[in-house]
């Protein structure tokens, strides 16, 4: 993810390092908090696979600001993570919003909307935090603690919300040819009742 986020990040231009890192805090860090332990070693491994260039510019007084650029096998890299993801990056809700907030940078609407596609799959697919001693999964209607109802019914909301939404995205675009492998709800919502992102 953190990787993605910085490739993705730079496809717009350079970055000084300093607002690279407020740019990745700002699409992943409200979860989980980016630290310079992590973003500069994945910095430097991107560096070394030839994805990204590091160059100093002066910056204010004697300090050096580093400035890093997105190189031709770097776009290509970004492209080839969002056409095709990583299953954790289809399953796992905050790394899918790292995957969304670069999937318009694909530049046929066929590869976005196949994305779109595996997390609707996977989103459709019955799924429970709690199951009964018979290992059935329960629903949040099912459940006494409130607590874990709620966490229940707010999953439940978040993946309806999704799922109408991946809908709506696959069903505007008329234009394109493409087979229907997932069809919409009757109300626009995924069926499942307690299906977790």
């Amino acid at each position: 993810m953190l990787e993605l986020a910085i490739l993705g990040n730079l496809a717009d231009g350079p970055l000084h390092g300093y607002e690279l890192r407020r740019r990745v805090d700002r699409l992943s860090g409200y979860a989980r908090p980016v630290s310079e332990g992590s973003l500069y070693p994945a910095i430097n491994r991107l560096v070394k696979r030839g994805l990204l260039t590091r160059h100093s510019e002066p910056g204010a007084g004697a300090t050096q600001r580093y400035v890093l650029t997105l190189t031709d096998a770097g776009r290509e890299e970004l492209l080839q993570r969002l056409r095709d993801p990583a299953q954790v990056e289809i399953t796992d809700f905050n790394r899918f919003f790292t995957v969304l907030a670069f999937l318009s940078l694909l530049p046929e609407v066929k590869e976005q909307h196949a994305v779109l596609r595996r997390r609707l799959e996977f989103l459709e697919t019955p799924a429970s935090f709690f199951h009964d001693e018979n290992d059935r999964s329960l629903r949040a209607e099912d459940v006494d603690d409130p607590y874990r109802r709620g966490m229940m019914l707010t999953a439940r909301a978040v993946t309806r919300t999704e799922c109408a939404w991946i809908h709506e995205i696959l069903d505007d675009d008329k234009d394109l040819d493409m087979p229907r492998h997932f069809a919409a709800p009757q109300d626009g919502v995924c069926q499942t009742s307690d299906s977790v992102p």
